[in-house]
């Protein structure tokens, strides 16, 4: 029987100068900094969240930053697009606002749904899903972008791929997905919890693609949702079955998490929903200061020293 996941937990890309990165998704975007703290297998760079109010399961998305660090390249075995979830009859006014900041927006329809897709400051493939469900989640308050407009969490992650079969038998055997039709060159999966936040993951299938280049600009790791440790762990023994290989459970923190690459190649997490991020600071301050996992605490002084300003 399948242990079905509840949809995208968080997507992890790479970014460069992580002031810039901050002011597009706080200042541009509308996100809340939901969380700064390390890479905690990097500690001389940033790991920074974005999300809605509390960095909800679904809507957060974070950074790798490494300032200086080449382009990446989007290709197979990679996933390449973020789309986010915005209420319907907003596009209008998203196009105008990205306009204002110096971002060309290409309007599409898409599955029957009409998105804005752009390019981020650190070449991040990006785009603005008009959603019908998305209105009945509140927008965030109080941040650079009204609440009528703002962005909701996911819609979905694409991953481009030269073979269908292998990488959807995972979405559909381990991680319940469902096959939800077909535009163009692109297959759609849809978590079984129906339209709700992060329930998208588009696989792109067209084996003349380039093959991706890690950098700045690409996504490192889609991390896929698990309700508990035992839900977790339930995923894992099916991931094993599957016949992939798995890493043991790594305390992250603000969740507990296994790794795996799918079949093309794209690096797969598994979180769980909690603790979550009020762990270590509490909703009104969330984003305000560094925090540190506990093993990096004594070297604080030196990692601030080598992190940049904000």
């Amino acid at each position: 029987m399948t242990v079905s996941s509840a949809g995208l937990h968080h997507i992890t890309a790479i970014c460069g100068d992580p002031a810039e990165n901050r002011r597009f998704f706080v200042d541009v975007l509308g996100l809340r900094l939901v969380k700064k703290t390390v890479n905690f297998d990097d500690p001389g760079t940033y790991h920074l969240y974005y999300g809605d109010e509390v960095g909800t399961p679904g809507s957060a998305l974070t950074f790798f930053a490494f300032s200086g660090a080449p382009r990446g390249q989007h290709g197979l075995g990679a996933a390449t697009e973020i789309a986010f979830a915005v209420p319907t009859d907003t596009l209008d006014f998203w196009q105008a606002h990205l306009a204002t900041h110096g971002v060309d927006t290409q309007r599409i329809t898409r599955f029957n749904e009409e998105a804005l897709c752009f390019t981020g400051p650190h070449g991040n493939s990006l785009a603005l899903v008009a959603s019908d469900w998305a209105a009945a989640i509140p927008g965030r308050r109080g941040a650079s972008v009204d609440s009528a407009y703002a962005i909701r969490g996911f819609h979905g992650v694409t991953l481009w791929i030269a073979e269908l079969a292998p990488s959807a038998a995972v979405l559909e055997q381990v991680l319940g997905f469902q096959q939800g039709g077909h535009d163009s060159d692109r297959v759609r999966f849809i978590a079984d919890v129906g339209n709700t936040l992060g329930s998208i993951v588009d696989l792109r299938v067209d084996p003349d693609l380039a093959s991706a280049r890690q950098g700045v600009g690409s996504v490192h790791h889609v991390a896929f949702r698990a309700n508990d440790d035992a839900h977790e762990n339930a995923l894992r023994e099916r991931l094993i079955e599957h016949g992939l290989q798995v890493t043991p459970t790594i305390d992250r923190q603000y969740f507990r998490s296994v790794y795996f690459r799918e079949p093309a190649g794209v690096l797969f997490e598994i979180a769980t929903d909690g603790p979550g991020f009020t762990i270590d600071e509490p909703v009104e301050a969330l984003g305000t200061s560094l925090k540190l996992p506990p093993k990096y605490e004594k070297r604080r002084a030196l990692i601030e020293q080598a992190l940049f300003e904000l």
